[in-house]
């Protein structure tokens, strides 16, 4: 019995210190693993502070540029990229390339749109739509303020929320009805827009395979046209970037409004038609889009076009410019003189037009601003950032057969695509865990995304 006792207590003790030493050993495996991947997303908010670069190794520019020099030999694209490398902590110059040469930045033009849009809406800002008394007692008419998302049903549980026809349809009706209305006729007003509805340097194709609708002040769903399949059941691709687009987009958002009107009770008597509301007209009804931020966010992140026009749109309003294409491009290189940004000259607000000319280094320059904490109101232009093998237009680049996969996850960038055009800028966090901000911009007949994505994966796989 004694025994019995005695060799469990050794049992015992035996086994505690095992316990012990496989926790001492797992305790130095833990400490000894590398550190765990930067979160994303790795830019600076308000709240959060910009990662301490001076914690990491700094970039050696000599050993970045024998990390670059393969993948940029290989890339074809050679004679025509420009490229521009920062440190975001101490803004010193880690690789250069032709980088104060005006090139077709393609879609990279979003980020010099949102800079320009948060700089002078600021980030809360957020744009109506109204309906508001007409020329007689029976008429309301529907006044667009420039909302690309203006949607048909409202929906509460998506982000961002956006305003819809619906929401606006049952306040409109509840104040006639409180009236004794019961019957009007529509007008809808797209006059917040002037100008031509396709920007300079634009193709008729643009439209025709279904980038972008025309711009206008008054839309539905940036012009998406509603899709009725074999069986019959419509399809409206919300939130989609391509698809078929309205040939009319005021007209066909208001015989959506006259629809929901007489969902909610007042009967719209005949077609809507073009009116010009009175500068003074009684609102009868608002809706509003999401704040500034979270259209930035949109646009960027999916690459939204029509988005993308109506923020530039919104910049011109604000600075009393005529809010046209030729009015935003006015205005938004007027915000670029403001913050000391040199080597911009847009035709538009989304990069659609081969006219525009945009530096790699004022790219970059855009970017390292919005990692200012003295800038927060910037922030949106880093948060809305695509990352890589993740989220929006670098979703499916950088997969692990891509070549490029050592930037999945740490390289968040703006794409650009046009004929002969590839951009992406953006930041990346080295291996060393530096925090580097980048340009890259290919005018080539072979420009390709993927032969951009090796170079900022290099910037990734960096421990210079």
């Amino acid at each position: 019995m004694r025994n019995d006792r005695l060799w469990a207590l050794l049992t015992l003790a035996l086994l505690t210190m095992f316990v012990l030493a496989t926790g001492l050993v797992a305790r130095d495996a833990i400490a000894a693993r590398p550190p765990e991947t930067v979160p994303v997303p790795v830019a600076v908010a308000e709240t959060v502070p910009l990662p301490a670069a001076a914690d990491a190794a700094a970039v050696d520019p000599a050993r970045l540029a024998d990390k670059l020099d393969d993948p940029m030999s290989q890339s074809g694209v050679v004679e025509g990229l420009s490229a521009y490398v920062v440190d975001a902590e101490t803004h010193q110059e880690l690789y250069v390339r032709d980088a104060d040469e005006g090139v077709v930045p393609a879609s990279t033009t979003k980020i010099v749109t949102a800079v320009a849009a948060l700089h002078t809406l600021g980030p809360d800002a957020r744009i109506a739509t109204e309906v508001v008394r007409g020329s007689s007692p029976e008429e309301v008419v529907l006044v667009g303020g420039g909302d690309p998302t203006l949607t048909e049903h409202a929906d509460p549980d998506r982000y961002p929320r956006l305003a819809s026809l619906e929401e606006l349809a049952a306040q409109t009706a509840d104040t006639l009805s409180e009236e004794g209305v019961t019957a009007v006729r529509l007008g809808y007003d797209e006059s917040a827009y002037t100008g031509e509805a396709l920007g300079p340097g634009w193709k008729q194709g643009y439209i025709d395979e279904g980038s972008t609708a025309s711009v206008h002040a008054l839309m539905l769903d940036c012009g998406m046209a509603t899709v009725v399949d074999e069986c019959g059941r419509i399809d409206i691709p919300v939130g989609s970037k391509y698809g078929p687009r309205v040939s009319d987009p005021p007209l066909a958002a208001a015989q959506v409004f006259a629809r929901k009107l007489g969902e909610a009770g007042i009967t719209v008597v005949g077609e809507p038609q073009a009116a010009l509301a009175a500068a003074d007209a009684e609102t009868l009804a608002s809706v509003s889009s999401p704040p500034v931020s979270a259209l930035v966010e949109k646009t960027l992140m999916d690459s939204d076009n029509n988005v993308a026009e109506a923020l530039a749109r919104q910049v011109a309003i604000a600075r009393g410019e005529e809010p046209s294409f030729e009015g935003a491009a006015r205005a938004v290189m007027a915000v670029m003189d403001e913050l000391g940004v040199e080597g911009v000259r847009v035709s538009d607000g989304s990069g659609l037009s081969v006219d525009t000319r945009i530096t790699s280094r004022a790219l970059t320059e855009l970017l390292v601003l919005a990692t200012d904490p003295d800038r927060p109101e910037l922030y949106p232009t880093l948060s809305g950032l695509p990352t890589a093998h993740s989220t929006g237009s670098l979703g499916e680049r950088y997969s692990p057969a891509s070549g490029a996969s050592g930037g999945a996850g740490l390289v968040r960038a703006k794409t650009g695509t046009l004929n002969g055009v590839s951009a992406l800028a953006g930041t990346v966090h080295t291996a060393q865990g530096r925090l580097l901000v980048f340009a890259f911009v290919a005018n080539h007949p072979g420009a390709t995304g993927p032969a951009l994505d090796l170079l900022a994966a290099a910037l990734a796989e960096c421990g210079c």
